[in-house]
């Protein structure tokens, strides 16, 4: 009796043959899923773009820096010399250097003025408002008349003659009332340096007449008559002028009155006076069209 009760125990003991019966329900719903996020994923788009600008903005944000390369200057301390840095340093609250890293897939453009280039930069904006002055003052009379106009422009003198006594409307015969004040300018730009660009300006109505096929032919013109009275006494080389014509182009105002139609139909006599910090700003821009990954600052050397 004892035998069979133990042999009864150990058959109850023994797990059943086979897995049991929930596994198999277990494994569809896992292959279930799974199908169902691999379809997920291949519904799925990614902009690596925008992917891109996350990745560094959180650079920026967390001061992400990457790792230096073997054949680049090691940054940082060593224990040869604690206070080296081979980066520019930076004064800090506490005693130590710091330098920042940059991104490898960027070149970095620092451009730097001495203290001559400085004091040549404002030796010359001083010598603009000084000549400056002295065209208002020759042409204080017109000025009043409503004739001239004369501005400063950065590294420019701006003399600006109106279509009001200059020249008939759709010619560019010079009055010869007006060739008294063409003296004074020439005058005074004998005595000035710098290239002398004559720029010819139209309002926004077209002409079509023998002589002018558009308004491109009548700003020439018109610029062309000035050059030709600023050059009659031989005193200015043709080397200094050059000449423009920008038809409707470059208006001051908007053509929609009478009034703005007057102020834009003009002939400027600019005199360039060019600054090395003007020249050395022009060559970053142009280096920030050609290269995008180019970046550029000008600083001060003291």
């Amino acid at each position: 009796m004892s035998e069979e009760l133990e042999d009864d125990a150990v058959e109850q003991d023994c797990p059943p043959v086979g897995l049991p019966a929930y596994m198999g329900t277990f494994a569809d719903l896992m292959s279930l899923l799974m199908c169902f996020f691999v379809l997920l994923l291949s519904f799925a788009e990614m902009d690596a773009l925008k992917y891109k600008m996350v990745v560094k903005s959180l650079d920026n944000a967390f001061g992400v820096q990457r790792e230096v390369a073997a054949n680049e200057i090691p940054k940082g301390t060593s224990i040869i010399a604690q206070d080296f840095s081979p980066g520019e340093p930076r004064p800090t609250p506490l005693k130590e250097v710091r330098q920042d890293t940059i991104d490898e897939t960027r070149d970095a453009l620092e451009v730097k003025m001495d203290a001559k280039a400085v004091v040549a930069a404002k030796k010359q904006e001083e010598q603009i408002a000084e000549e400056s002055l002295k065209f208002q003052e020759a042409l204080k009379e017109e000025i009043k008349e409503g004739l001239i106009d004369v501005e400063t422009q950065f590294d420019r003198i701006v003399i600006r003659i109106r279509e009001k006594g200059s020249f008939q409307s759709g010619d560019a015969n010079l009055n010869k009332a007006f060739l008294p004040i063409l003296d004074k300018i020439r005058f005074v730009l004998s005595k000035t340096d710098g290239m002398i660009v004559v720029a010819g300006h139209t309002d926004d109505i077209p002409i079509h007449t023998p002589r002018y096929r558009s308004n491109w032919e009548l700003s020439t013109s018109r610029a062309t008559s000035v050059v030709h009275q600023l050059l009659a006494d031989g005193e200015m080389p043709p080397e200094r002028f050059v000449l423009e014509g920008h038809a409707e182009t470059q208006p001051l105002m908007t053509n929609d009155t009478a009034e703005n139609r007057a102020r834009n139909r003009r002939v400027e006599i600019i005199v360039l006076k060019s600054t090395s910090q003007q020249d050395v700003t022009d060559s970053i821009e142009r280096l920030n069209k050609d290269y995008e990954s180019v970046d550029g600052e000008v600083t001060t050397a003291e």
